[in-house]
């Protein structure tokens, strides 16, 4: 049986409600999508020194400064920023995510979280969707200085699942997530649910499923 570890920030979140608010405030709810670039960003150019940040505190003040650019707020920055964070705590996963997880162990995989975010977080996320039982690890970048995709991001994952690198198959949206499971030799499944093509700068992930219900199938 296979094991799966699952990325967690748009795999299984549906980040769309993020935006929703913005455009309530009256910012572009495209923001939405800048903020995470972002985090992401300035995450991995801090995980090259060896002093990332936490993705939240990181997040509230990069999302502070997009927002001192919006013409037209209905609201003080902070409380834009307080209301999106609020909607980040509360996200749904895709519809595909609870089905195709319950398919994988129902079969007998195993099931992980690995997460730029939170742990507490991811906890919350996959308890709202009933699946927590579903899942034995829930692993975080919290406790390191790194995030993923720096190899001691995933070195990390793969001591405390306790097992080789060549048993787990990262699973992800993010084809820099899949580069860097890769380079620490796991498995890599792109979930692709929008038909894109593969960027080609990066190597080819072992397999794509258009869900996760996709997956279970073909596991």
């Amino acid at each position: 049986m296979a094991h799966f570890v699952l990325d967690v920030n748009e795999t299984l979140s549906d980040m769309t409600p993020l935006g929703t608010v913005l455009s309530e405030h009256g910012a572009p709810a495209e923001l939405a999508r800048t903020w995470f670039a972002s985090v992401l960003r300035d995450g991995f150019a801090f995980s090259i020194h060896g002093r990332a940040p936490g993705f939240l505190a990181l997040g509230r003040e990069l999302l502070t400064d997009l927002l001192a650019d919006v013409d037209g707020l209905d609201a003080p920055p902070s409380a834009v920023v307080d209301d999106v964070f609020g909607a980040l705590g509360s996200l749904a996963v895709h519809p595909d995510v609870a089905p195709g997880v319950t398919a994988l162990t129902d079969a007998g995989h195993g099931v992980s979280l690995f997460t730029n975010g939170a742990a507490a977080s991811a906890s919350g996320l996959v308890e709202r969707a009933g699946i927590r039982d579903r899942i034995g690890h829930v692993l975080s970048v919290e406790d390191l200085s790194v995030w993923k995709p720096h190899p001691a991001a995933y070195a990390h994952a793969i001591d405390r699942i306790g097992t080789l690198a060549g048993q787990l198959t990262m699973v992800a949206v993010h084809p820099w997530d899949l580069e860097g499971a890769a380079s620490a030799g796991m498995r890599t499944v792109w979930i692709d649910r929008g038909g894109r093509a593969w960027p080609s700068s990066f190597r080819a992930p072992d397999a794509r499923a258009t869900s996760f219900t996709a997956l279970a199938a073909d596991a």
